[in-house]
């Protein structure tokens, strides 16, 4: 089952607010509605954050009451404005957008057409997410050896993207291939999604998967219980990966105890023209820290800190796994400066 599918003019996705403990799907119909799922976390992961907001802009073409291709216009970028206001870090959701919003801008046609153009490139964009994550899966699963123990923190499996995952693609893919690994994986505090998506995931798939909370990473570590890391990735700048926060703690970590770090991402996760300090890192409420479940665990009146996202140098970075191959640094660095030069011809 695809995590999010376009059906009948409305978005049908799995509210992940609600997993483990019930299975609901949430049929939206305005791109409003796309953006408060977005915001309130219902639909998260950074390539299903894309989908997502292009079958945002789907629904405002589908819906509008436009005649004129201006007035189209119009209202894809008043909708791709809502979207980008969302949240700010996940590179992918950006993407989607532009991507959608510019094959309206270029054509010519009148206001309908233009409408089931960005229809088609909205499905079109989740079709290519699947076939990239297996693609991404493919790679990476030469990175897992027979009796592999694997580390991956929070949630980057089919749930964060429209099916099969990009972190979880490379252990599925390995696990397809037979080879026996078990899977080792971080609650991911303060949404829990490590405990709460990943752990679904993977026992859904008979992959054994062991629950850890997140201080316990060096435990593990330095009792050589993990042969190597795998996480996803919100952006990849020319310097750094952005995702989870905790991921830079896990990667310094895994570098002190001489353990690979491999991070599973697609080429539109890549954000090369920037680097970590201009990252806007995302900070979420901090009720998400002092309470769980809408249960307070803290004292009332004491603050709380909740960024959404830390940055984690390349220097900590064993490899990027993208649908094009593995990148080791070097790999990683032609592949940079090649695309920049490209971008500034």
């Amino acid at each position: 089952m695809r995590t999010i599918e376009w059906q009948d003019g409305e978005v049908v996705t799995v509210d992940q607010t609600r997993l483990p403990q019930e299975t609901v799907m949430l049929r939206i119909k305005s791109c409003e509605g796309v953006a408060d799922a977005i915001s309130l976390m219902k639909i998260r992961g950074a390539p299903l954050l894309g989908v997502a907001a292009a079958f945002g802009l789907a629904l405002t073409a589908r819906h509008s009451k436009s005649v004129t291709r201006a007035g189209l216009i119009g209202e894809l970028e008043r909708s791709a404005r809502i979207l980008k206001e969302t949240r700010p870090t996940a590179v992918n959701l950006f993407w989607g957008i532009d991507r959608v919003l510019n094959k309206a801008k270029d054509s010519s046609e009148d206001a309908g057409r233009i409408a089931t153009l960005v229809i088609e490139e909205a499905q079109k964009i989740a079709d290519e997410d699947v076939a990239t994550n297996r693609l991404i899966g493919t790679h990476g699963s030469e990175l897992i050896h027979d009796g592999d123990v694997i580390l991956t923190h929070c949630n980057a499996g089919a749930l964060a993207t429209v099916d099969y995952g990009t972190a979880l693609g490379v252990i599925r893919a390995a696990f397809e291939r037979r080879k026996k690994i078990s899977v080792i994986a971080t609650e991911t505090r303060p949404k829990l999604q490590g405990a709460r998506l990943t752990a679904y995931e993977l026992q859904k798939d008979g992959i054994p998967v062991t629950l850890i909370t997140d201080n316990m990473v060096g435990y593990v570590m330095y009792r050589k219980m993990i042969d190597e890391v795998i996480v996803g990735a919100d952006r990849i700048v020319s310097d750094a990966v952005i995702n989870k926060i905790g991921t830079f703690t896990v990667a310094v970590l895994a570098k002190e105890h001489g353990i690979p770090f491999y991070v599973a991402a697609p080429k539109s996760t890549f954000d090369l023209k920037s680097r970590s300090s201009d990252v806007i890192i995302e900070e979420r409420n901090a009720e998400e820290v002092t309470s769980i479940d809408s249960v307070r665990i803290a004292p009332n009146g004491v603050r709380a800190l909740n960024p959404a996202f830390d940055i984690t140098p390349l220097d900590y970075v064993t490899a990027i796994v993208c649908e094009s191959g593995i990148l080791y640094k070097e790999d990683f660095r032609r592949f940079r400066d090649d695309r920049l030069n490209k971008e500034t011809r």
